[in-house]
């Protein structure tokens, strides 16, 4: 049993809230153990240069309020330009929805998620992709409503969810807690059908194993399985 009471293998409680905000086209407040972030997707009838003819694109941008954590931190706007850790995390974000789409059916238009942590309690870039999946598909459907494409462009469901070593156990979506003092840090993103779209591991305490490795993975695959279920759900239960 870990500190708040979970089982190695548990998530945090995970609940999404949908149309959260008024004007997106899609929006969805994701909050994850204390973890809070709103996630909306805008639609864009233009695409940036590099985009083949025909096809659409998807972007994210992700960005911590000054009071998200314990003490105040800066805007990025205040440093004139983002910081190392949200541009990483926004290209992470971005890479990840993108996968969930088919750039061709989505035509000539930009969906940019932007990923705001009003709240941070560790795994805010796993929040960020799945809270930014809802807003991006909600945001799809509109478009398909709306006589703007013929089908959703949605091909696969994407979520992703940390994992670590802690006190030498593989643990799954870890807090701050457990986060600020793991020795192994992975976090993962995947689809429905077990593919990983992105890993990310790091030793911050010591090196870890092949073996541990693909400990910490299954334990993001289960994690991740759970967090699609939820998001079927609630994606079925609107646009039925």
């Amino acid at each position: 049993m870990r500190k708040d009471g979970r089982k190695y293998d548990e998530l945090r409680p995970v609940r999404i809230t949908t149309d959260f905000v008024k004007f997106a086209e899609g929006s969805v407040l994701i909050e994850w153990g204390d973890t809070k972030v709103l996630c909306c997707a805008s639609v864009e009838p233009r695409v940036p240069p590099h985009v083949q003819p025909g096809h659409g694109w998807v972007t994210a941008e992700y960005s911590m309020l000054p009071r998200a954590n314990r003490q105040r931190s800066r805007r990025d706007i205040d440093k004139l330009k983002l910081s190392g850790r949200s541009a990483e995390i926004q290209r992470l974000i971005g890479r990840s929805l993108r996968a969930a789409v088919d750039l061709a059916a989505l035509g000539e238009y930009t969906v940019t998620v932007d990923c705001d942590v009003l709240q941070g309690d560790g795994g805010t870039r796993t929040a960020s992709v799945t809270g930014g999946f809802v807003a991006l598909a909600l945001a799809c459907e509109r478009l398909v409503k709306e006589g703007y494409l013929d089908h959703s462009p949605i091909r696969h469901f994407v979520a992703g969810v940390s994992a670590g070593i802690v006190d030498d156990t593989a643990v799954l979506d870890l807090p701050y807690g457990e986060d600020s003092r793991a020795q192994v840090d992975l976090n993962c993103v995947m689809n429905e059908l077990d593919e990983i779209i992105e890993i990310q591991g790091t030793g911050e305490g010591r090196a870890f194993t092949v073996a541990e490795q693909r400990d910490l993975v299954a334990l993001c695959a289960k994690g991740c399985r759970e967090l699609i279920a939820k998001q079927r759900e609630i994606l079925e239960n609107i646009l039925r």
